[in-house]
């Protein structure tokens, strides 16, 4: 209550006070008598108010001074003895900016009574209190019930079986980032579980394997996402109560709370993108002390958690964009400042390349190297990678085999099409039906190895054996016309005008001939993709196109699942269109020759960033693959913002514990509400400054608050408002009381009301005559700021003021500590709002008053 109320009264004084308004040229509208600053003609008093000191009005010379961290002098309002005296505390000096230019330089005196060292510890044990208390009740209810149901619920039986994968070694496919999947397994290692459940479908029991370390490390990630949130908004407001709420909505938000409790990806990406969402923040307030080791410790954690969040799912590149556009308009603002020289923002400019991009590709790099070097056993991803990917996994029929080099007539070979989850080039000797096309025999491609996926290379104007002994080895070279031979049925690869049995202007390809004797149509130009004429072509390195020499097609497979007749195998076609794409690349895989020399397939191995960049480009295809399966549920995008409907995690099967996934309406709606205010009040506001209205400084900007600033300002003169700004202010005269008495306890005993002597400041502040005279200081500060335009009306009630203090035994001097109390509380209630151009506004102001007030000690 004390910071929000402090901040309205902040607002209070502001929209007192008239800005300076904003024209598009000389004659600028609404032009009003301000009161302006000694040395700063140009600037009224509203904008110091305000906190708006201009950039220019500080020299670059001051600006280094206080980038050195060497104190200007502080601002004098008052008369001799009583300006105010800024204090040291444990961060070092506080800097306060000169008002005019013709103060000179000196050293500020420390204070001489500092705050009570009590007083502090009881700030930090209270803001850790919260903290510890925020966090307890995050864990409590992540960890409520965690092992229910004791059975798989939805997507645990992907991510919990891809988990025991890395335990197993064994090589899957996914169409995520390994990260996080990496963390589940290794969770699960630890917490003692062997990698033996099957994870097959929702509801089935885990019975007595150990699912637990999965679903608390899980939980654990999740919990953490209400104290990194409760932290974020603490640092961006310095508000405690918008902290807390933040934490609240979080910690009883039932959808955020069922993700966190499951064998998920999910808790894992919202923890590294609200860990980097925190150490933006705060390598943000480290801007002060650029270089520091708290400036780069929190720039760096910025790097290592945007590569986290990469490295679990792709979604991660928005927080990478959200912390890009912070860093371009960070680095935007420091080569606009022409008081760093350019070495300097070459300096700024090189950690963040260091911290921001070479630091996250590397740990993100270094994941992959991590999950190819666990899991090097074959197992059920292997067909979604290229044959010299398959060739490093052990288990593999591609492992540690030897086959000959280069490809060469009369070798009996396997075609795989290089597109994920095509196969390899098949026939058998079942005929297409009556009405599809030619009744020839059929070309399918097939997932698995099998004895019909085996072709021998022939030329295409010879039916001589290669491997006769008596002839010497032909290699095939890129642009050779050649024909295909099927081993088992002795029918040549061929293709016709006839339409392809799915797709439509595609033409069909069957097997044709007996015994090899075909005719022109069973011709095919073998071209290798990037490459020159003449190159020989490599075993499982080399991608090559098959282009049909009569029609002019290119052979393909275009992925459609053949009916019943085609034993649901999928179509091969030749399609006209020679557009390169995926579906049309072929490598050979096995490769048999007795004339030639054998090689290890480790010569053939890719390299890491061919490997590395494999994998992306198959997971790239795999997502953009992903359809939705006949009767699937399936949400809309605009279902998601408003919790239109959830989504059953347990239950399917009759289970006896069930789960659903639905958001906490009141946090989902209340976050789309707010959301919809701040848009529509900024862009009442942008509408209103371009068409030059007047507006209080504290709607000109897009802030934070920018709600709470206007309701401020459009509810002044209500009840409500004038009660809370009361409450407010009379907290903040408390607070300022209580630090007077700790800084000078001699001054308790100038409050006596009907004769009685307080023995304590506690005693004095809880009374009712001091209330009663904390009530009286409150009208004083009121129509201060009301009347900061021009105070002379009050001066004769000042100096009246003056006289009374002067009576009951008030020194001058002491009015200095009262100042530094007042200021002291508005810092501690304001945070960074409290800036220095703000603290020298007050000053100025409570100099003016006390000047003011000391007329009724010279009799004036």
């Amino acid at each position: 209550m004390l910071c929000a109320t402090s901040r309205l009264l902040a607002a209070r004084t502001a929209t007192a006070l008239p800005a300076q308004p904003r024209g598009r040229g000389p004659g600028a509208r609404c032009r009003r008598r301000e009161l302006h600053f000694p040395g700063h003609p140009e600037l009224p008093l509203g904008d110091f108010l305000a906190g708006r000191l201009p950039r220019s009005s500080v020299s670059a010379g001051r600006r280094a001074i206080l980038r050195r961290g060497r104190m200007p002098p502080a601002v004098r309002g008052g008369p001799a003895g009583v300006e105010l005296r800024p204090r040291r505390g444990r961060c070092g000096p506080q800097v306060t900016r000169a008002v005019g230019p013709d103060v000179a330089a000196e050293p500020t005196a420390r204070s001489p009574k500092r705050p009570a060292r009590g007083s502090r510890r009881f700030e930090a044990a209270g803001r850790w209190a919260l903290l510890a208390l925020v966090t307890l009740l995050a864990f409590a209810t992540r960890f409520h019930r965690l092992d229910e149901p004791p059975h798989i619920c939805w997507d645990e039986t992907h991510f919990g079986k891809m988990g025991s994968y890395y335990i197993n070694r064994t090589f899957f496919f996914d169409v995520h980032p390994p990260l996080g999947k990496m963390l589940i397994g290794l969770a699960g290692y630890l917490s003692g579980y062997d990698g033996t459940f099957l994870f097959q479908k929702p509801g089935d029991k885990y019975e007595h394997h150990n699912y637990m370390g999965m679903r608390g490390f899980c939980a654990f990630l999740g919990s953490l996402l209400v104290p990194f949130a409760y932290l974020t908004v603490l640092e961006l407001s310095k508000s405690l109560p918008a902290a807390l709420l933040t934490a609240a909505l979080l910690t009883f938000d039932t959808g955020c709370l069922t993700l966190s409790q499951y064998i998920l990806l999910d808790p894992i990406l919202m923890f590294f993108i609200m860990a980097a969402m925190l150490s933006m923040v705060k390598y943000n307030s480290c801007a002060d002390r650029p270089f520091s080791a708290p400036w780069w410790f929190w720039l760096s954690l910025t790097g290592i958690n945007l590569a986290g969040a990469l490295g679990v799912k792709f979604v991660g590149l928005f927080i990478i964009l959200q912390v890009g556009w912070n860093t371009i308009s960070d680095l935007w603002h420091l080569f606009g400042d022409l008081s760093l020289s350019v070495v300097t923002v070459g300096k700024h400019l090189t950690a963040r390349i260091l911290c921001l991009i070479v630091l996250p590709l590397t740990l993100y790099t270094a994941t992959y190297a991590v999950h190819f070097m666990v899991l090097n056993k074959s197992g059920p991803g292997d067909g979604f990678f290229s044959s010299a990917f398959q060739a490093r996994l052990s288990g593999n029929n591609l492992h540690n085999a030897s086959i000959p080099e280069h490809l060469a007539y009369g070798s009996v070979i396997t075609v795989k099409n290089v597109r994920m989850a095509m196969g390899y080039l098949h026939s058998h000797r079942h005929l297409y039906p009556e009405g599809i096309g030619a009744r020839q025999q059929q070309v399918t491609t097939y997932l698995h190895k099998d004895y019909n996926n085996l072709w021998i290379i022939k030329k295409h104007n010879t039916n001589a054996d290669p491997l006769d002994p008596s002839f010497p080895v032909e290699f095939v070279r890129h642009g050779d016309i050649i024909r295909l031979e099927h081993k088992e049925t002795s029918r040549n690869l061929h293709s016709h005008y006839h339409e392809a049995p799915l797709t439509r202007k595609h033409y069909q390809v069957t097997g044709y001939g007996i015994n090899g004797t075909g005719d022109s149509n069973d011709f095919w130009r073998i071209e290798v993709v990037n490459r020159k004429f003449g190159n020989r072509i490599k075993v499982l390195r080399s991608r090559i196109r098959l282009i049909h020499l009569v029609t002019g097609c290119v052979l393909g497979s275009s992925g459609k699942v053949l009916p019943k007749w085609g034993w649901e195998q999928l179509e091969v076609t030749c399609t006209p269109y020679l557009k390169e794409t995926l579906n049309s690349i072929w490598n050979v895989e096995d490769h048999i020759n007795p004339k030639l020399p054998n090689i290890s397939l480790d010569v053939l191995q890719p390299t890491f960033p061919e490997i590395l960049l494999e994998s992306h480009m198959v997971m790239i295809r795999g997502n953009n693959g992903l359809k939705p399966k006949d009767n699937e549920f399936t949400s809309k995008p605009w279902h998601w913002p408003i919790n239109y409907q959830g989504l059953r995690f347990s239950g399917i099967n009759d289970t006896d514990f069930r789960v659903y996934l639905l958001g906490n309406p009141v946090v989902w709606w209340l976050n789309l509400l707010s959301i919809a205010l701040y848009l529509l009040l900024g862009s009442i506001i942008a509408v209103a400054m371009q068409r030059g209205a007047c507006l209080p400084a504290e709607v000109e900007g897009i802030l934070w608050d920018t709600l709470l600033r206007l309701c401020a300002w459009s509810l002044a003169s209500s009840s409500l408002a004038r009660g809370i700004y009361a409450v407010g202010l009379l907290s903040l005269l408390l607070g300022t009381a209580y630090r007077l008495f700790d800084l000078e306890p001699d001054l308790l005993l100038l409050f006596q009301y009907n004769c009685r002597q307080f023995s304590s400041p506690e005693d004095c502040l809880s009374s009712p005559e001091f209330l009663d005279h904390i009530r009286k200081v409150m009208l004083v500060i009121d129509t201060a700021v009301t009347n900061v335009e021009d105070l002379s009306p009050l001066e004769e009630y000042l100096a009246g003021l003056g006289k009374k203090h002067r009576a009951v035994g008030v020194k001058l001097s002491s009015f200095s500590t009262v100042g530094e109390s007042l200021l002291y509380m508005l810092e501690k209630c304001l945070g960074p709002a409290f800036t220095p151009a703000v603290r020298a506004a007050w000053s100025q102001l409570y100099g003016a008053v006390v000047q003011a007030m000391s007329r009724g000690w010279d009799g004036k």
